[in-house]
């Protein structure tokens, strides 16, 4: 489940643009395309170059994890907003969640651990193909609570927006399903939404007593092996959350996502051992839809709580290093904490895509 099988993506990959950026980026594409073909006819005034360079630059440039574009829009959601909206959680539409229980040894055994990610992508894949638009969300969430033992808690939750499909009952039922087959699976409803009290540097404090700080999960290596549960939860002497949102894509979007992925590598790669690696990733991507794969857009996330500032800024720094040995990329979201932590429970799946930078 934590894994990135063929044919699947990060956007934050992606030098960090947004659907958002995508589209605007391929909209400034069209008007520089004018500009030069009107200097034909006759020249354009200086300043329109200087506007589409303008833009080309705020919406691809990328000095770390985000666009320029991105990193103002952070900046100002840090200035403008100190809590988390009310309208962040839930969204209109149907929501249902379930508590997952996987047998015993399932992601420790690399066997059992291709058999349960093979399963959730024939999920995902089903998802994708119920609606002519993306939309749909599922989202999982690991939790391990340390006290005298560790005991970890597991959630999927499936998001059907409404007016998406005719009848979202009939996907999440299916879905249901499909996520019974590997393991036990018991519907429940998530807690409220804790509320946050107090904000410091990289760290928010919760109504509930606990502190909190979330990183997003930019970039994991292929050696990873869909075992970052081991590498991230296991083996710490404080409480985290794993966290990680699926959007799988409609299978005409899907094709249209790596037609555009293929045509800006050729277009936009100068260096050749990098063209090579899109070549490589592109052939990989192409041999999954083949099979009747889809592209799924993916976020993750990592929380580390503590009962005080000082525990969490300890185990966020014990959390980079062992990012940092299985070379696993982490953006702790600076101005982004507060609604970063509802990002790891169970009510994500209900949130709107890019609600966290």
């Amino acid at each position: 489940m934590y894994s990135l099988t063929p044919g699947y993506r990060i956007p934050a990959l992606q030098r960090g643009l947004s659907p958002a950026e995508t589209l605007l980026t391929k909209v400034n594409a069209g008007a520089g395309s004018a500009v030069l073909m009107s200097a034909l006819i006759a020249p354009p005034p200086a300043w329109t170059f200087g506007a589409v360079g303008a833009a080309a630059a705020l919406l691809n440039l990328a000095p770390g994890p985000r666009s320029i574009a991105r990193w103002a829009t952070v900046g100002y959601r840090h200035l403008r907003e100190c809590t988390a909206p009310a309208g962040l959680a839930p969204g209109t539409g149907a929501t249902a969640t379930w508590a997952l229980y996987p047998g015993h040894g399932t992601m420790q055994d690399a066997q059992q651990r291709v058999a349960f990610h093979d399963a959730f992508s024939r999920a995902l894949t089903f998802a994708g193909g119920q609606a002519r638009m993306a939309g749909i969300q599922v989202h999982v969430t690991h939790h391990a609570t340390v006290g005298d033992y560790t005991a970890h808690t597991q959630t999927i939750s499936v998001h059907v927006p409404k007016g998406l499909v005719g009848s979202p009952t009939r996907v999440i039922d299916t879905l249901e399903g499909e996520f019974a087959t590997m393991g036990e699976l018991t519907r429940m409803d998530p807690d409220p939404i804790p509320a946050v009290v107090e904000r410091g540097r990289g760290w928010v404090a919760l109504d509930d007593g606990r502190h909190a700080s979330t990183a997003r999960i930019t970039a994991w290596p292929d050696e990873a092996d869909g075992d970052l549960m081991p590498k991230l939860l296991l083996g710490h002497d404080t409480d985290r959350s794993l966290a990680v949102l699926y959007r799988p894509l409609p299978a005409g979007q899907s094709r249209r996502s790596a037609k555009w992925q293929v045509a800006a590598a050729e277009a936009f790669t100068t260096d050749k051992v990098k063209a090579d690696a899109h070549g490589v990733a592109s052939g990989a991507t192409h041999g999954a839809l083949v099979q009747g794969a889809a592209l799924v857009d993916i976020d993750a996330y990592l929380t580390v709580w503590g009962d005080s500032p000082e525990s969490v800024t300890d185990a966020r720094w014990q959390t980079v290093l062992t990012a940092d040995r299985h070379r696993i990329r982490l953006d702790w979201l600076p101005g982004q904490q507060h609604r970063a932590h509802v990002m790891t429970t169970a009510h994500g799946a209900s949130t709107r895509k890019g609600t966290v930078l």
